[in-house]
C-alpha cells in the first residue's frame, strides 16, 4: 500500500483496519497472519474493510523508492548510477545487497541504484520518475519484458537516452527491447534481419522455450571461444555472455562482480582503474534442490540415496509407502535467495507425511528436467504421485513463447495430476487481499491461462510479496491447502479402486422435484447409470446399484419412507446444528446472509438436510441451490448473496462425513463455482474455496462451454472432463410447411403453364396459415401479379423454409459414454464442410460444388436471401449434394452395425482410386459433376479425421483417469463445427490465451456483421444511422470465435486491434473516418460475468478504445461516441473521459442479472421490477485508468447511454445454442428496458446476429424467436426426440416455453401464434398431454403454470375455454403429485 506512505523513503506499519477482508467478518484469521495468533475471533478490531481504490487506481501501488539505494559521498570517489526493470521482485534483494556490500567496501566507485518492477510503469508519475533517473544513469539493466504496452514505453524510455548511457543490457525480453542492447561495439540493434545469429534464435518457429535453452548453450560455451579472438568486438560480446551468466547466477556475489565487470569496462570514470573480478559461479541448469541437502543434484539416484540417510524426519516418511510429490521451481528464486515460500512447501508437505522431489531449471522449458527427474529411467514409471509447478508458468516457455504440445507430451509421459500454483507477482500480499478481482489481469493472462493449455489444474495463491524487500513469502494457509489438496490427488493413484469413496454430485435448476439432475445437453441419470455400470466392473464397491436407470431416479428423487408420490427428496443424513457448526468453520459467516441455523432451507427445521442416495462407496448427492431464486428483493441485491447454511453442510457432509476422496460434480453446471469471492486467485474467505475443502473436484463439462468450464477449473478447482452435445441433425420440414415445399416444387414445374397463378394463391393462404406472413411481405389472396413478382413471392416463401429446414438442432440428450453412430454425425460433417478452412487450405463443399456449375457461393447466398427463385433452388440443390457427397462417404466407412471401422484404411483404399471415390460416384449424377477432384480429395481426407473424432468414445476413459489420480489430457472446448479439434470428448477443457483475441479472421468476419447490421437498421430506421448500440459480450461465443463479437464492437466504433511480436493483442489504433466510410457509432457494452472473469484484459482493451475515440478531435455527427459523451459529461458534470464509460458488467464475484432466475421462478411482479434488477446488477463499469479498482458502481452513466440506444444486439454462434435454449439471453436483453429510458419512449430495434452457417444473417428478434419456435419447440422431430430422453426431456420442453415468456418479458417481440400453437401441440394433443403428465408430473405442472402465467401476464390472447381447461388441468396434476387419487 505504498500510496499511504508518509515520506518517499519510509512505509507505515500496516494498521489492522488496512487489511481488508469480505465485510466486517472479524473472525477469519487471513493467510498471511502466522498460524497460531491470539485466538480472540471476535476484537473488534481485527479486520474492517477496506476496498477503496487507494492511489493510482492500478494493481501495483508498490514504488520504486523502496529499491532505491543513494550512497553517501567519500573520499571523492566517482559514482556510477544503474536503472534496472525487471518483471518480478526476486532480484531486488540480491542486488540490493550486492550494491551495499559493495559501497562498504570499495576503493574505487560509488554505486547508486534503483529498480522499476514494470507493472509500476503503468504509473504515469512513476514513468516520469523512471524517465528522469534514465537521465543521469550509466548503466540500464532489463529483464523478461514481456508485456507489450510496457515494453514500448521502457523502448521510448530508454531509446532516448541510449547513445549517452555507457552499457545497456536486456537479458531474454521482447524483441523491441532485446534490440537497445549495447556493450562498446557490441549491439543487438540488428535483432530481426537475418544477418544476426541472435535473430536466428528469435525467428526459428518451433523454438518458443528451446530459445531460451539454445542460448544457455551459447552463454555455456561463447566466453571460451571469444577469449581467443582478439577484436574489440568480440570481447564486448564475451562480456555480454558474461553478465547473462552473471545475472542468470543471481548471487550477491554474482552480481557484486557483474557490477565490478561492467563498471570497469565501460564506465569512463573508471577508465585505467584496475578492477579485480572473479568468474561467476555457475549453479546447475537444472536439477534437484532441497533447502537442507548439502548440495544441488543432478541425479535423482543420488538425491534419493540422501533423503533415505535423513535424521530429522521419521521413519515412515524415508519409507517406501510414503506419497511422492513432484515440485517444479525457478531456479531465479533459489539463486538469489529468495526461496522461503518454496522452503514453506516442502516443509507443510513433509509434516503431511510426503516424500518431495523438488526440480528446478534456468531457462524457460521444464519438459526435459520433468522427464529427467521425475520419470524412472528403466521402468519409464512416474517416481511421484503428482506433481505441483510452483513456477506459475507454462511448463514450457515460461511468459515468452510457450509450446504446449511439447508440455503436454512430457505430461501424458509423467501421467500424475498437474497443479499450477502461483506466487503473487505483481501485488503486494495486501493488494491481493484488498482486491475484488484478485490476481492481477496480466498474471491471469500469464499464469492462469497459459498452464490450462498445458493441462495445468488449482491455480492457488500459495506466496505473497512483501512491499519493500520485494521478497516473497509463504501465505500459511494457502500453503496448508494446497499441500493437503496435492497429497489428495496422489492418493487417488495409490488406493485401492475397492476402497476408494466418490460422490456424484447433481444439480437441481430451477429448484423442483421435475428438474433433479438438470445439466446441458446431457440425460444426467442415465449418465450417472452407466458411468456407476463401468465403474462397478472396473472394481468400485456400488453396492445396491438398482437394475435401471429408470430406478435409480426413483431412489434418488423419492422418499421411500414416505408414501409413495411424496414430493421429497430421499434423505441421505440429517446433520444437527452443532455438528454443521463443527464441521463448518465458516459457519458464522454466512448468518450475516442467512440468520441462525438450520434456517428454512434444505432443513426441517430442526437439522440441515442432505439429500441423496448412496450405493457402497458411491454418494449421489442432490445440490442445494443458491437459495434466493424465489425472493424478489433478494434478486435485486447488486451482489450475490454467501451461500446458505444447507448449501455449506452439503460440502461438509461430502468431506467430513461421507469422506470422499473426490467429488464428480455431473453435467453443466452448478452453483459452487460462481459462489462469491475473488474472480481469479482466491483467498481462504471466498467461498467456493471454503466449499470444496480440501476435495479433488472432476468435474463434467459440455465440450462447447469452455467458458464457464474455466470458471469451474479456477474457483472450484475442477478437473474438467468434457462431453459431447448431442447429434445434430437438420430440423427439416412438417405439417403446413411440408406442404409448402410441396407446392413450390409444383409451382416451378408448372409456372409457366395456366395454373402458376392459383398455385400461387395456395402458397400465399397456406403461408398465412404457417404465420409466415410475419417473416415474407405477402400480397393479398386473390390479387393479380406478374410472372416475375411470382417468382419472388415464391423465392421469398421458399428461402425462408429452406431457412428453417436446414436449421441445424441437436436432437435428444448425451448420454455419457454412448457416441453417436456415423449416420449420426452425418448433419456435423455437413456443417464442419460447409466452411471455408484458408489455414488449412481446404475450400467449403458448397464453394466447390457453385464453382462447377460457374457461380461463386457467396453470391449464390446473397442472392438466396433477396428471395431469387433460381439461386433458393440452386442452394437447395448444393445442400442435398453435400448432404448426399458426405452420407455416401460415410456409408463406405461404416459396417453393417453402423459404427466407424477403421477410417484410415478405408480412406486409403478410397482415395487411392480416382474414379471410385464415393462422393465422386454421388456427384456424377447431379449437375456438380465437374466438381474440382483435387479440392474434394483435400476436403474428404479433412473430413475423415473429423469422423474418427466424432465417434471416438473417452469420456468415460477420461473420468476413471482422473479417479485414478492420471494426468487428463487437456483441449480446447469450443463448437466442433467450428474447431474440429474439440473433438474427442474426454479433453480436460480450456479457454485460450486470452490475449490472442480478437484475431485478424475475427476482425474480417466482424466487418461483415457489423456492415450488415447498420445496413439493416438504416433500412428499418428510415435511412438514419443509429447512434448507439447496446450488445452483449459472452464468454463462450469469443472463444469460440476467437473474439468475433469483441471484433464487432472495435469496429462499431472505428478502431482496429494492433498485434505484437507474439500475436497477442494488447493495443488499438483508430482507422480514419475516410476508411471506415460512416460515423462511428456509440456502444453500450455489457459483459457476462464470466466474460469479465476470463477477458479482463480485453475490456481494458475495450475501454481504452472508446475513451480514445471519444478524445479525437472529429465533427460530433461522425463521432457519436464523442456527441454523446460531451452531453453526459455537462449533464453529470464529470470529465468527458469518464462520461465515455462503456463497458459494464456485475460487480466482481456475481454472475447474470437475475432476470432469469426471476422468470424461472416466476418470483416477478411486473416487468419494472425486471429493468430494476438488470440496472442494479449490471451497472458496474470497468476503468482502464484505474484497473486496479476493479468493478465499481456507475449506474447514472449507464442509464444515460443505454437511453441513446437506437437498437439493441446479440450473437448466435453455434447451432446448439440458441435464443430459447438457455435463460442467459434473455437475461442479458435489455430491450424494453431501453425503451423506458428513452426520451422519446421509442422502442429500440432489437437485432440478432446468426453466425452458425457459412451464410451469416443479421435478423430482428422476433424473426429469430420465430425461427427458434418453428425449428425447435413446435418441430415434432425436436420434441420426439426430448420425449425419448424420458423424465429429462419433458423438463427440456417445459424450459423452451418458459425462456419464451422470459422473451415476452424483457422484450415482447414474442408473437401470440408461438403460444398458440404450441397449446395446441401440448395441451390439445391428449395422446402427447398423458405422456408428459406421466413422464414427469412435476416439470408437466410447471409447463401448465407457464402457460397461465403467459395468458396473465398478457403475453398471450386466447379463448377462455383453453384458460379454463389449463386451471382444471393444474388442479388435476397437483393432486396426482400429493398422491391424492379423485
Amino acid at each position: 500500500m505504498a500510496s499511504l506512505v508518509s515520506s518517499p523513503f519510509t512505509l507505515p506499519s500496516s494498521k489492522p483496519d488496512q487489511i481488508s477482508s469480505l465485510s466486517q467478518k472479524h473472525f477469519f484469521l487471513h493467510s498471511f497472519l502466522p498460524k497460531k495468533t491470539n485466538n480472540q475471533p471476535n476484537s473488534k478490531s481485527s479486520l474492517k474493510v477496506k476496498c477503496a481504490v487507494t492511489g493510482n487506481g492500478l494493481f501495483t501501488q508498490t514504488t520504486p523508492e523502496v529499491r532505491r539505494i543513494v550512497p553517501e559521498k567519500k573520499d571523492n570517489l566517482p559514482t556510477v548510477k544503474i536503472v534496472y526493470v525487471v518483471l518480478e521482485a526476486q532480484y531486488q534483494s540480491s542486488l540490493s545487497n550486492a550494491v551495499q556490500s559493495l559501497n562498504q567496501t570499495s576503493n574505487f566507485a560509488l554505486f547508486e541504484v534503483v529498480g522499476y518492477l514494470v507493472e509500476e510503469l503503468r504509473d504515469e508519475s512513476t514513468y516520469k520518475t523512471f524517465c528522469k533517473d534514465l537521465e543521469d544513469a550509466n548503466i540500464f539493466i532489463g529483464s523478461l519484458i514481456f508485456v507489450e504496452e510496457l515494453a514500448l514505453k521502457v523502448k521510448a524510455a530508454v531509446e532516448k537516452e541510449r547513445d549517452r548511457l555507457d552499457a545497456v543490457l536486456v537479458f531474454p525480453s521482447m524483441p523491441e527491447v532485446m534490440r537497445l542492447n549495447k556493450l562498446g561495439s557490441f549491439s543487438m540493434s540488428q535483432l530481426g534481419q537475418s544477418k544476426s545469429p541472435f535473430f536466428k534464435l528469435f525467428k526459428r518457429k518451433k523454438q518458443g522455450a528451446g530459445f531460451a535453452d539454445s542460448m544457455l548453450k551459447l552463454v555455456r560455451t561463447l566466453p571460451k571461444v571469444l577469449k581467443y579472438l582478439p577484436s574489440d568486438k568480440a570481447q564486448d560480446a564475451r562480456l555480454y555472455i558474461l553478465s547473462l551468466q552473471f545475472w542468470l547466477g543471481g548471487s550477491p556475489d554474482n552480481l557484486q562482480n557483474f557490477l565490478k565487470m561492467i563498471s570497469g569496462s565501460y564506465v569512463p570514470a573508471l577508465k585505467g582503474t584496475k578492477i579485480d573480478y572473479s568468474d561467476p559461479v555457475l549453479f546447475l541448469d537444472s536439477g534437484i534442490w532441497h533447502p537442507i541437502a548439502p548440495s544441488m543434484y543432478d541425479d535423482v539416484k543420488e538425491y534419493l540415496n540422501w533423503y533415505g540417510t535423513r535424521r530429522d524426519v521419521n521413519e515412515k516418511l524415508r519409507g517406501p509407502n510414503a506419497p511422492v510429490i513432484g515440485l517444479v521451481l525457478q531456479r531465479s528464486h533459489i539463486v538469489t535467495g529468495d526461496e522461503s515460500h518454496y522452503v514453506a512447501v516442502i516443509m507443510e508437505l513433509e509434516a503431511r507425511g510426503a516424500k518431495v522431489i523438488p526440480i528446478f531449471a534456468g531457462g524457460l522449458d521444464f519438459s526435459g528436467p520433468v522427464e529427467r527427474f521425475l520419470i524412472d529411467p528403466v521402468t519409464k514409471k512416474p517416481m511421484v504421485n503428482s506433481v505441483v509447478s510452483l513456477t506459475g508458468f507454462a511448463l514450457v516457455g515460461g511468459p515468452a513463447r510457450q509450446d504446449h504440445p511439447r508440455a503436454v507430451e512430457a505430461l501424458m509421459k509423467l501421467d500424475v495430476p498437474y497443479i499450477v500454483a502461483l506466487p503473487l507477482v505483481f501485488q503486494t500480499t495486501e493488494e491481493w487481499l484488498n482486491s475484488t478481482l484478485g490476481l492481477h489481469p496480466i498474471q491471469v493472462a500469464l499464469q492462469v491461462a497459459l498452464p490450462e493449455l498445458d493441462g495445468g489444474m488449482e491455480p492457488i495463491v500459495f506466496a505473497g510479496r512483501d512491499p519493500r524487500t520485494g521478497k516473497s513469502h509463504a501465505l500459511h494457509k494457502r500453503v496448508e491447502q494446497l499441500c493437503t489438496r496435492a497429497i489428495k490427488w496422489a492418493e487417488l493413484k495409490r488406493k485401492s479402486k475397492t476402497q476408494k469413496k466418490l460422490a456424484i454430485t447433481v444439480f437441481s435448476f430451477p429448484p423442483d422435484k421435475g428438474n433433479v439432475g438438470t445439466a446441458a445437453y446431457l440425460n444426467v441419470f442415465a449418465s450417472i447409470y452407466s458411468v456407476l455400470k463401468d465403474l462397478e466392473k472396473d472394481g468400485y464397491n456400488v453396492e445396491g446399484l438398482p437394475e435401471t436407470a429408470e430406478a435409480l431416479i426413483e431412489d434418488v428423487i423419492h422418499d421411500k419412507e414416505a408414501q409413495f408420490n411424496s414430493p421429497n427428496l430421499n434423505v441421505a443424513y440429517k446433520m444437527s446444528v452443532r455438528e454443521y457448526q463443527g464441521l463448518t468453520p465458516y459457519a458464522t459467516a454466512l448468518e450475516e446472509n442467512w440468520g441462525k441455523p438450520p434456517g428454512n432451507l434444505n432443513s426441517d427445521g430442526e437439522n440441515l438436510l442432505v439429500y441423496g442416495k448412496q450405493y457402497g462407496n458411491v454418494f449421489i448427492g442432490v445440490q442445494p441451490t443458491f437459495g434466493y431464486e424465489g425472493d424478489p428483493m433478494r434478486l435485486l441485491f447488486s451482489k450475490s448473496a454467501s451461500p446458505h447454511h444447507g448449501f455449506a453442510a452439503y460440502y461438509s457432509f461430502v468431506e467430513k462425513i461421507f469422506k470422499a476422496d473426490a467429488v464428480l460434480h455431473f453435467g453443466t453446471h452448478g452453483s459452487l463455482e460462481f459462489m462469491p469471492g475473488k474472480q481469479v486467485g482466491m483467498s481462504d474467505v471466498c467461498y467456493p474455496d471454503s466449499l470444496i475443502g480440501n476435495i479433488p473436484n472432476v468435474y463434467y463439462y459440455a465440450a462447447n462451454n469452455p467458458s464457464e468450464a474455466t470458471i469451474a477449473k479456477r474457483r472450484s478447482y475442477a478437473n474438467t472432463i468434457s462431453y459431447l452435445t448431442p447429434p445434430a441433425e437438420n430440423a427439416g420440414l412438417y405439417k403446413g410447411l411440408k406442404q409448402l415445399s410441396e407446392l413450390i416444387s409444383s409451382y416451378q414445374s408448372l409456372k409457366d403453364s395456366g395454373r402458376g397463378q392459383q398455385i400461387v394463391n395456395s402458397i400465399i393462404s397456406t403461408a398465412k396459415q404457417c404465420n409466415l406472413d410475419k417473416d415474407v411481405q405477402l400480397p393479398d389472396e386473390g390479387e393479380e401479379i406478374s410472372a416475375k413478382e411470382r417468382d419472388l413471392v415464391v423465392g421469398k416463401v421458399y428461402s425462408k423454409i429452406m431457412e428453417i429446414e436446414s436449421r441445424l438442432l441437436p436432437c435428444g440428450l448425451h448420454v455419457i459414454g454412448e457416441p453417436p453412430s456415423a449416420m449420426e454425425a452425418v448433419a456435423t460433417l455437413v456443417n464442419i464442410a460447409a466452411l471455408d478452412r484458408p489455414e488449412d487450405a481446404i475450400i467449403s463443399l458448397p464453394a466447390i460444388l457453385a464453382g462447377s456449375v460457374g457461380r461463386n457461393i457467396e453470391d449464390v447466398y446473397r442472392g438466396s436471401d433477396k428471395g431469387i427463385l433460381k439461386d433458393v433452388e440452386l442452394l437447395r440443390q448444393i445442400t442435398e449434394a453435400s448432404r448426399g457427397a458426405i452420407s455416401a462417404f460415410v456409408e463406405r466407412t461404416t459396417n453393417k452395425k453402423g459404427q466407424v471401422v477403421d477410417v484410415a484404411d478405408k480412406l486409403s483404399s478410397i482415395l487411392g482410386f480416382g474414379i471410385n471415390e464415393p462422393w465422386i460416384q454421388y456427384l456424377s449424377s447431379t449437375k456438380f459433376y465437374r466438381a474440382d477432384r483435387e479440392n474434394l480429395r483435400v476436403l474428404f481426407e479433412f473430413l475423415g479425421e473429423c469422423l474418427k473424432l466424432v465417434v471416438a468414445d473417452n469420456e468415460l476413459g477420461s473420468l476413471k483417469q482422473a479417479l485414478e489420480g492420471k494426468y487428463v489430457e487437456p483441449g480446447p472446448g469450443g463448437d466442433p463445427i467450428r474447431n474440429p479439434k474439440v473433438l474427442p470428448t474426454g479433453k480436460n477443457i480450456h479457454a485460450l490465451d486470452p490475449q490472442a483475441i480478437p484475431t485478424a479472421a475475427a476482425m474480417q468476419s466482424a466487418k461483415i456483421v457489423v456492415d450488415r447490421l447498420i445496413e439493416r437498421q438504416k433500412v428499418d430506421n428510415g435511412g438514419k444511422y443509429p447512434e448507439t448500440i447496446a450488445l452483449v459480450l459472452w464468454g463462450t461465443d469469443n472463444i469460440k470465435t476467437y473474439g468475433e463479437s469483441l471484433a464487432q464492437v472495435l469496429w462499431m466504433i472505428g478502431v482496429r486491434p494492433v498485434a505484437d511480436t507474439f500475436g497477442r493483442v494488447n493495443r488499438v489504433e483508430a482507422v480514419s473516418l475516410e476508411e471506415l466510410g460512416r460515423p462511428r457509432i456509440d456502444v453500450v457494452v455489457n459483459c457476462s460475468g464470466v466474460f469479465r472473469d476470463l477477458f479482463i484484459n480485453q475490456m481494458n482493451l475495450l475501454d481504452r478504445a472508446v475513451k480514445m475515440v471519444a478524445e479525437l478531435d472529429e465533427p460530433v455527427e461522425q463521432n457519436y461516441v464523442r456527441k454523446h459523451a460531451f452531453e453526459q459529461a455537462q449533464a453529470l458534470g464529470i470529465e468527458v473521459r469518464e462520461a465515455a464509460t462503456r463497458v459494464f458488467s456485475n460487480a466482481s464475484g456475481s454472475y447474470s442479472s437475475n432476470v432469469n432466475l426471476a422468470v424461472e421462478n416466476s418470483s416477478w411482479n411486473d416487468e419494472k421490477q425486471l429493468q430494476d434488477m438488470y440496472l442494479s446488477r449490471k451497472s458496474f463499469a470497468f476503468d482502464c485508468d484505474a484497473p486496479g479498482a476493479g468493478m465499481t458502481e456507475k449506474r447514472k452513466v449507464f442509464e444515460m447511454a443505454l437511453s441513446t440506444a437506437d437498437a439493441t444486439f446479440q450473437n448466435l454462434d453455434s447451432s446448439e445454442i440458441s435464443l430459447t435454449d438457455v435463460s442467459h439471453y434473455f437475461d442479458s436483453d435489455p430491450t424494453n428496458l431501453v425503451q423506458n429510458l428513452r426520451k422519446d419512449g421509442k422502442k429500440p430495434s432489437a437485432y440478432i446476429a446468426d453466425t452458425t452457417t457459412a451464410n451469416a444473417q443479421v435478423r430482428t428478434l422476433s424473426e429469430t424467436v420465430r425461427l427458434d419456435a418453428r425449428t425447435k419447440l413446435l418441430n415434432p422431430k425436436w420434441y420426439e426426440g426430448m420425449m425419448s430422453s424420458g423424465y429429462e426431456g419433458v423438463r427440456e420442453i417445459e424450459k423452451r416455453l418458459t425462456n419464451t415468456v422470459g422473451w415476452s418479458a424483457t422484450s415482447g417481440q414474442v408473437d401470440n401464434w408461438v403460444y398458440e400453437e404450441a397449446n395446441s401441440t401440448f395441451i390439445q394433443d391428449e395422446n402427447m398431454l398423458n405422456r408428459l403428465m406421466s413422464t414427469n408430473p412435476n416439470s408437466f405442472r410447471k409447463l401448465v403454470q407457464t402457460f397461465l402465467e403467459a395468458n396473465g401476464r398478457g403475453y398471450w390472447e386466447t379463448s377462455e375455454d383453453n384458460i379454463e381447461r389449463l386451471r382444471q388441468l393444474y388442479s388435476e396434476v397437483e393432486d396426482k403429485i400429493e398422491g391424492i387419487d379423485r
